[in-house]
């Protein structure tokens, strides 16, 4: 996730700038090893530092003379690396090598020893991107055979609809390549979100298809009726999920252009598939879908329009109460920023804890200022080390000593503080990776160094996030504005009215109030990069529900009473709407229930229950709204010719 921050952020300047001034890089896993002497485990960082990928491992004998008696050194200092047997190791592995080096080192160490930090993060990530990707398609896909199956009258369709948007999916997934690389979150999310939300489109062509299979017997009359009839509602559904997710690629942080870049593209190929491939493949094998046809497995929803909407007003008063506590309680929200913690179940999650328990929290920081006043630079450590929360600092004053000129000394001992324009210093502090207490540190360091230098930069992974927060709560605004400015527009030519977008724009947007208001009454952190996209995706992928909804209330509008024709609305649309949410819903939960990432995870959660919640809104509450507001409707759409008898 760090790699998508903007290169100009003060993080990854100070980052890109101790690259080029040091050799020595920033801690980013902790190795603790039981049971071992002082001498068993100098044998230990021997081996770890051969591992091919680990740059650095640090321990004791870095910062003291092991040929003085543990008992005559600093406690603190002794503690921080070696406590009851069990020793402990900073060390920096490379990057793009995460996978291969933390192998190497559960080899080494073995179950009962430990491995923990960024780099773990980043390795158990990628590792579990393609395993858990294959499993949620494996679980998923039955789900929405079994959901399509029960939504159609053949067995053959199905069969139709996946392919359709499957190739769509692999010709996505093929023109990676051109990218170079993607995000392991796009990789696990993209190509499930891909199929679920397209869907719909295969969905609305063949459905309309078999219907003029019935006015007509010439099956190439009934495809050409089925793409005009249906390309309304797919262009529209395509339009408000394309330019929803072009919203995504505004981000400064990158994660968000990975990707929007990535479902944009999925959703034109999507698109293209349906109305060029779907056409061609179901009038050469259309035989097929007549004689696999089967006995419908769903009851008759004729009547029940009339009892939704004997629920019109409390529906009504319902949305008019939630609205605001809705609104209020998501932007009081807590977040995470990162990747959160590893599940406890997982033995990144358990390595994490065994270290902490033994060791304590350890968050490293690296400050880098400007070399040569050794008496500014003491003053600065001085005030570092008397900060709270600061478990140790080493510097070259207070390892080596301000008294001797770094010149007299060999540069082994002197190239892990000085460069000769730079000075290192390193902070170990006892915070979390992010948090208040993590964040407050950051902007306590910042300040105090800033008090004595004029240039100061300062980097490690509570830095990073402290960047990542202040980067992303203002993409926040602007990819909400700009995907509600851009479903509104794709809803005002598609609908030629002022007031249908705004109902439908409110009837959604109360459903992505709610499901971000839940983490806040149950008190449980966000994911912060979950929350950013489930804004856009949940708005883009579930206005189709109302525009399918609307359109066809529309229609009916012209010819009978708006009672009437938004319980007919009801009873013919309701179950294509379920399947819909249910096929969406169920590519969320199985997202959540399969995935060890948190962030995917989030997104899944976020996903499922978003998906049910504008479900139970398009059916509720915008058959109210669209009634209660029918005169206002009528003034403000262009040629609206709605029926004006009673």
């Amino acid at each position: 996730m760090v790699d998508y921050l903007p290169e100009k952020s003060p993080s990854m300047e100070a980052t890109d700038l101790m690259k080029e001034e040091f050799d020595e890089p920033v801690e980013n896993a902790r190795v603790m090893v039981k049971d071992v002497s002082v001498t068993e485990a100098l044998d230990y960082k021997k081996q770890l530092e051969d591992i091919d990928g680990v740059e650095n491992v640090m321990w004791l004998d870095d910062v003291i003379d092991l040929k003085v008696p543990l008992e005559m050194a600093n406690e603190n200092t002794v503690e921080s690396y070696y406590e009851n047997q069990s020793a402990l190791f900073s060390i920096s592995i490379e990057e793009e090598k995460e996978v291969e080096a933390t192998d190497a080192i559960y080899e080494l160490i073995g179950e009962e020893n430990a491995v923990a930090g960024e780099a773990v993060n980043t390795a158990v990530s990628q590792k579990m991107t393609g395993s858990e990707s294959m499993y949620a398609a494996a679980l998923l896909i039955p789900i929405i055979i079994i959901i399509l199956v029960l939504s159609t009258s053949s067995w053959m369709e199905p069969v139709f609809f996946l392919i359709a948007i499957g190739v769509s999916v692999l010709i996505n997934l093929g023109t990676n390549i051109f990218i170079g690389e993607i995000s392991f979150v796009t990789q696990s999310v993209a190509p499930i979100l891909q199929l679920a939300v397209s869907l719909d489109y295969a969905i609305f062509l063949l459905h309309s298809f078999s219907d003029y299979r019935k006015e007509t017997n010439n099956p190439v009359e009934a495809m050409e009726l089925a793409m005009k009839r249906s390309f309304p509602a797919i262009i529209a559904s395509a339009s408000t999920t394309f330019f929803g997710f072009t919203a995504l690629t505004f981000m400064d942080f990158g994660i968000g252009a990975d990707l929007g870049l990535n479902l944009l593209k999925g959703i034109l190929l999507s698109f293209l598939s349906v109305m060029i491939f779907l056409p061609a493949l179901t009038l050469m094998f259309y035989k097929w879908i007549d004689r696999t046809q089967h006995r419908s497995f769903v009851p008759d929803f004729k009547g029940i329009g009339k009892y939704v909407m004997k629920l019109r007003i409390p529906s009504f008063i319902l949305l008019v109460i939630a609205i605001v506590p809705a609104f209020l309680a998501q932007s009081e929200t807590s977040f995470i920023y990162g990747t959160g913690e590893q599940p406890d179940n997982t033995r990144a999650g358990q390595d994490v804890q065994a270290i902490q328990e033994e060791f304590g929290k350890n968050m490293p920081m690296v400050l880098l200022v400007p070399e040569g006043d050794r008496a500014k630079e003491e003053e600065l450590v001085q005030d570092l080390e008397n900060m709270p929360l600061v478990s140790s600092v080493m510097s070259y004053v207070n390892i080596v000593s301000p008294a001797i000129p770094p010149d007299y000394l060999e540069e082994s001992t002197t190239e892990s503080f000085y460069s000769g324009d730079y000075a290192r210093i390193t902070l170990y502090t006892e915070t979390d990776a992010e948090g208040e207490e993590a964040f407050s540190l950051v902007e306590d360091v910042k300040e105090t160094a800033d008090s004595y230098y004029e240039e100061t930069h300062l980097l490690g992974e509570s830095v990073t996030l402290y960047d990542m927060k202040n980067i992303v709560q203002e993409d926040n605004t602007l990819v909400n504005t700009l995907t509600v400015i851009a479903v509104a527009l794709v809803l005002i030519i598609t609908f030629r009215s002022i007031s249908i977008p705004l109902v439908l724009l409110v009837t959604i947007q109360v459903s992505v109030w709610v499901n971000l208001s839940f983490p806040y009454f149950t008190e449980t952190p966000l994911v912060y990069v979950g929350y950013l996209l489930i804004s856009t995706i949940q708005l883009a992928a579930t206005v189709d529900y109302a525009i399918l909804f609307t359109e066809y209330y529309n229609h009916l509008r012209k010819e009978m009473p708006a009672l009437a024709a938004i319980k007919k609305t009801i009873d013919d649309k309701i179950f294509a709407i379920f399947v819909s949410a249910a096929i969406l819903s169920s590519v969320g939960f199985i997202l959540w229930i399969t995935s060890t990432n948190p962030i995917v995870s989030s997104i899944g959660l976020l996903l499922g229950r978003g998906a049910l919640l504008a479900f139970l809104m398009v059916v509720f509450v915008l058959p109210a709204l669209l009634v209660i507001f029918d005169g206002v409707i009528r003034r403000t759409t262009l040629k609206a010719n709605f029926y004006k008898g009673k």
